[in-house]
């Protein structure tokens, strides 16, 4: 709370010297640029917590966690690059960020927290990458303009409500998840197409995870895995939409080719 609530504070220099950056310390300035030196191993709680007019933010590159809520609601902020030296990206991060575009999550965040990017309505696509195991509860929950998303091979659990009422209208789910919780997908109002590329059904919440989807979704899951899917517990729910499907990869001028046939329908992913 070093600087709690300076309300005129609109300018701040932080010298290399610094290696921490505590709880609350700029929690309610009007600050509107800020720059974390590459000293810094850690952002504490709530530290730019209600920065309103904070607008530019360059992350140094030793900073290994961010604690929860360290920019929620600083609503006026557009971009963000999540260095590669984080670990650990904090519950309510950047909660209520409406005016955030584009984020991108260094390759070394293994768990995304609850609500990180809650009600980012302004961002439009995401890349969860391989290194990222956790997606929280409601991390991407009412984001309205997100329309594309890749999931990371590497994601085991995709926590509740973790991508409710974004606008993505395919989604692929690794291999690597087994757990998707309740309402994951809920009211996904443009998602017609769910890719599960695990021959053995995920747990799946008891309710709401692909309900209110686009018309006539499908969920497409590997041809040998249509039965346990369609009995699974809480997939059977679903069992009136499963369809199955054969997966080929070849590679072809070190482009890795996926080719995905249902049916009637093909669909290629290059390089995922």
């Amino acid at each position: 709370s070093a600087f709690y609530y300076c309300s005129d504070l609109t300018s701040v220099t932080i010298p290399n010297s610094v290696t921490e950056i505590g709880e609350s310390a700029f929690e309610y300035c009007r600050i509107t640029s800020v720059t974390i030196p590459n000293n810094v191993t850690t952002i504490g709680l709530g530290a730019f917590f209600n920065c309103t007019s904070l607008t530019s933010l360059t992350i140094g590159d030793s900073v290994k966690t961010i604690g929860s809520y360290a920019f929620d609601n600083c609503y006026n902020l557009t971009s963000v690059t999540i260095p590669d030296s984080v670990t650990s990206i904090g519950s309510n991060v950047f909660n209520k960020c409406s005016r955030l575009i584009s984020v991108i999550i260094g390759n070394s965040v293994t768990s995304i927290g609850n609500k990180a990017f809650y009600d980012c309505s302004s961002l439009t696509s995401v890349t969860i990458p391989n290194s990222v195991t956790t997606i929280g509860n409601s991390a991407f929950d009412s984001c309205f303009g997100l329309t594309s998303i890749t999931i990371g091979d590497s994601v085991k659990v995709i926590g509740e409500w973790a991508f409710s009422n974004c606008k993505f209208t395919c989604v692929t789910i690794p291999e690597s998840v087994t757990t998707i919780g309740e309402g994951a997908f809920y009211d996904c109002s443009n998602l017609t197409s769910v890719y599960c590329r695990a021959t053995t059904p995920p747990s799946l919440g008891r309710s709401y995870v692909f309900d209110s989807n686009g018309s006539d979704r499908k969920i497409y899951v590997p041809n040998e895995s249509v039965e346990k899917y369609t009995s699974a517990t809480n997939w059977i729910s679903y069992a009136y939409c499963i369809v199955g499907y054969d997966l080929y990869e070849v590679v072809d001028m070190g482009l890795s080719v996926k080719w995905a046939a249902t049916g009637t329908d093909y669909y290629v992913y290059i390089n995922g």
